[in-house]
């Protein structure tokens, strides 16, 4: 596309102006959601479409895994429903795994806009919904079947009208119908957002459609990442990892060949399909390495269908990293989520002064729930551990990385649960010792409120495998997952919190980066005064008196 200085800056200026767009779509779905996992931690995507299905802007809003698949859900939507089929007013729904974010509890809403008659685009969204049926928390299930409801790509409005029999069939297979229409009515509202914002965009600056802006975005996008990738050595750039996965750690390993402007990723290793709900469908596989690669390479470039195809992802068909329908999938994450470390080992293969160590990975959810008793509730409360350290700069205490959630207030978990947090704190010593420290875990105790046990869909990682430090920096504390009496809690499955007892995790830290004795002395010290360091680890680990 030839443009003159001109033109190029009116295109840059609704580029950006696209970009608040999308925002605007992501905020409207929090404002009107029903859940905390919506409006507090940000479990969400948001995106604008052209009318083929690629994927233009999404939100800053969200997380990876969310947004990365979603970008390619449009295409599986539009080859049930061809474009010419849509009409003004539809929404269209599915939480199918293998084309939207990989688990039944993610619905991905679509919503096509018109102007003048004409489909100029299409805008998604996702959401976590915390039941959706079947066995309900934990990954138990034996198949896709057991996880819940699943709906393919059907319409939920029809020309601004709700099928009222839709909603029907969702309610009866749900414990909390009201939760779950809820999100799918602020899911459609956020679209409706995105789709009222665009067309202001449009008559502002007096356009017809956006396909010269779409063309000149992912024109721009792929050379930014042509132009980033030539930063990096040509050449393969292996790497491995152990991950607990649920008691029976496995290794996984990745294959980056640097290549004519393009990145490959190759997953493999110990990848037997699971027989319970921790395999992963390809789209989240590829959602979570993609964003690794991304977090290093092109960072500053906005997120795109050209973007994202600079980074080709394969892994084994069938294999557990690219589960094939029906296999049980609801916990996706435990795996998903370590892929971006997995390709940020890579990485620091090719560009070691670039990389950061090891992140604790996988959110250290608390999955609570009651299906009887005095009070049924199911409540989903993020928590994180720590980031690995940066080569110049220490790692983010108590923060989720590759997901990028935020944890959701101890108030609101509270208030949504008769469930009493009895302590939430930094974790001493946690953060991997090195020239820059590894991010601190948490301490979390959490208890039933009302004298009724309540049971724990658990799985925690980073228990046996720890986040490895990088550049002779030392590996982050493990995670410890424990009841208060003593009494043994396994750190994976469906176990309950005793009334009387309460639940103790502490979260693990991330790696350190450099050789510890080459951390600045007065930073040592002022790690032990804020409590982040021990005076007995501040003499071992960095050989500083404090």
């Amino acid at each position: 596309m030839t443009l003159n200085a001109r033109q190029a800056i009116a295109m840059q200026v609704m580029w950006n102006r696209l970009l608040s767009v999308v925002e605007e779509q992501a905020q409207t779905l929090i404002r009107t959601s029903f859940s905390p996992v919506t409006r507090d931690a940000g479990d969400l995507s948001a995106g604008i479409f052209t009318p083929d299905g690629l994927m233009i802007a999404q939100a800053v809003t969200g997380t990876p895994g969310h947004v990365n698949a979603m970008a390619r859900s449009v295409g599986h939507f539009l080859a049930v429903i061809p474009a010419a089929d849509w009409a003004e007013g539809d929404v269209v729904i599915s939480n199918d795994p293998w084309i939207g974010t990989g688990h039944l509890n993610d619905f991905c809403v679509v919503t096509p806009v018109f102007r003048n008659g004409r489909l100029i685009a299409f805008f998604a969204s996702t959401t976590h919904i915390v039941d959706v049926g079947g066995q309900g928390i934990g990954f138990d299930g034996r198949d896709v079947f057991h996880e819940g409801i699943r709906i393919p790509v059907l319409r939920f409005r029809r020309q601004g009208r709700t099928d009222a029999h839709v909603e029907q069939i969702l309610r009866a297979n749900v414990r909390f119908p009201d939760q779950l229409m809820g999100e799918l009515f602020a899911l459609v509202a956020g679209n409706e957002g995105g789709c009222r914002a665009l067309l202001r965009m449009c008559d502002e600056f007096g356009l017809h459609d956006i396909d010269t802006l779409s063309a000149f975005i992912f024109e721009r996008s792929a050379a930014g990442m042509r132009a980033a990738i030539a930063g990096l050595p040509e050449g393969r750039f292996e790497t491995a990892m152990r991950v607990d996965l649920i008691g029976e750690p496995i290794e996984v390993t990745a294959t980056m060949t640097v290549k004519d402007g393009a990145i490959s990723l190759d997953l493999g290793g110990e990848l037997t399909p699971h027989l319970r709900g921790v395999n992963v469908p390809f789209c989240y596989t590829e959602a979570y390495a993609a964003f690794g690669v991304r977090c290093i390479v092109g960072p500053d470039i906005p997120n795109n269908a050209a973007s994202l195809d600079a980074v080709r992802i394969s892994a084994p068909e069938g294999s557990i990293l690219n589960a094939t329908f029906p296999a049980p999938v609801a916990s996706r994450h435990i795996l998903g989520h370590m892929m971006a470390d997995l390709a940020l080992g890579c990485l620091a293969a090719a560009a070691p002064d670039r990389v950061p160590a090891e992140h604790s990975g996988t959110l250290w959810n608390l999955r609570l729930a009651r299906s009887d008793g005095p009070r049924p509730f199911n409540i989903l409360c993020f928590h994180s551990g720590g980031g690995g350290a940066r080569p110049a700069q220490d790692g983010l205490a108590a923060t989720a990385y590759p997901s990028g959630v935020q944890a959701i207030p101890v108030e609101v978990s509270e208030r949504a649960a008769p469930v009493l947090y009895r302590q939430r704190a930094l974790r001493p010593d946690s953060g991997g010792p090195g020239t820059w420290r590894g991010g601190l875990g948490q301490i979390i105790e959490v208890a039933p409120r009302d004298g009724a046990a309540i049971e724990v869909g658990a799985s925690f990682q980073r228990v046996s495998t720890p986040a490895r430090g990088r550049q002779g920096g030392k590996d982050g504390a493990p995670g410890v997952v424990r009841l208060a009496s003593g009494k043994p809690f396994r750190a994976a499955g469906r176990q309950p919190i005793p009334a009387g007892d309460s639940l103790v995790v502490e979260t693990p830290g991330g790696g350190g980066y450099g050789d510890p004795r080459g951390r600045d002395a007065g930073h040592v010290r002022d790690d032990v005064r804020r409590g982040l360091v021990t005076a007995g680890a501040a003499r071992r680990d960095y050989g500083v008196e404090a």
